[in-house]
């Protein structure tokens, strides 16, 4: 087990984004099952935005819920809007409009962690922590998270009142926390979320390929699944499977195993849809990396190996820089 918000969850948690829709359509079936899965398998931290599907992820989840009854550590994020272009606002009416929308279609009247999803520049993060400081107050909320911060943001936010957790993307392909905010985490008892821990799938028996992407499929804009990158990418990887097929391993929960064994503080959460893709995720919190399998990972798939940045220009707009 691992503590997040102050409450014991699995060591793998489940990341309910394609449950919008972002990796092509959804089925909201396969979504039950999913969760079904997580349940039976331990992964009891399900983590989700209002922007998933705008809302659809979160209803998906509370009909789950109120029909299963299910008891699960949540977590929701709030701060990215779509206007007429997309914006983001930690505006204290505007977290309220979207804490309280949440809390409708997950069925709650509290989720255990509540994260800024991108933070407005602009706003003092002082004041920020102050709003969620009140919304813990009124029962809404049992901690605080943000997500794509910077080291020195944390701190700030941290002075103010207790941060339980950051989310930022975090795996094999993607090592930038590993230049302080991992550290930074691990200094103030913070807990590190890691989303995206099999680099969008690619660190995955199963992937099909950038060919048979769905339509509406998030990763067809990113750079590192276009070519010449991605041909790249795939080359590179091709010897990390080679080494998981040796010990036996499913290269996605051997993926998962690494980002466990970077430090008991962290947390990576898988974006799976399928119930049998979970139970192989599961298999990482059992393999037990050795100090001479860490070192020829890291000579597989060595620090910045990835071809192309994490996202587009686009798509990166709110994560804050540090390095």
């Amino acid at each position: 087990m691992r503590q997040l918000a102050g409450r014991d969850v699995g060591p793998i948690g489940l990341g309910c984004m394609s449950f919008g829709g972002i990796y092509g359509a959804t089925d909201e079936a396969e979504s039950i099952a999913c969760m079904q899965a997580a349940l039976d398998l331990g992964a009891t931290h399900w983590d989700v935005a209002e922007i998933y599907g705008d809302g659809v992820s979160e209803a998906v989840i509370g009909r789950f819920l109120r029909d299963t009854g299910a008891q699960v550590t949540l977590a929701t994020k709030a701060g990215i809007y779509a206007g007429p272009e997309r914006y983001f606002s930690n505006e204290p009416g505007h977290l309220r409009r979207s804490l309280e929308g949440s809390l409708e279609r997950l069925g709650r009247d509290r989720v255990e962690l509540f994260y800024i999803h991108r933070r407005e520049q602009a706003r003092p993060v002082e004041e920020v922590m102050e709003t969620l400081a009140g919304f813990i107050e009124e029962g809404m909320i049992g901690a605080i998270g943000f997500s794509e911060i910077a080291p020195s943001t944390l701190r700030r936010a941290h002075a103010v009142h207790p941060v339980a957790a950051v989310q930022s993307e975090y795996s094999l392909w993607t090592r930038l926390p590993d230049l302080g905010m991992i550290q930074a985490c691990a200094d103030l008892g913070v807990t590190f979320v890691a989303f995206s821990p099999l680099a969008r799938g690619m660190l995955s028996d199963d992937f099909q390929g950038r060919e048979n992407f769905p339509p509406g499929d998030f990763r067809t804009s990113n750079p590192r699944f276009i070519d010449p990158n991605y041909r790249a990418n795939l080359g590179i990887i091709a010897g990390f499977k080679a080494f998981c097929a040796e010990h036996g391993w499913p290269t996605s929960a051997t993926a998962l195993a690494w980002v466990l064994a970077q430090g008991a503080h962290i947390i990576p959460i898988s974006g799976t849809r399928s119930a049998a893709h979970l139970a192989e995720l599961a298999q990482g919190a059992e393999i037990v990396l050795t100090d001479a399998d860490l070192a020829e990972i890291d000579r597989l798939l060595p620090p910045g190996f990835a071809h192309g940045n994490r996202y587009s220009e686009a798509q990166q707009q709110g994560n804050e820089a540090y390095c």
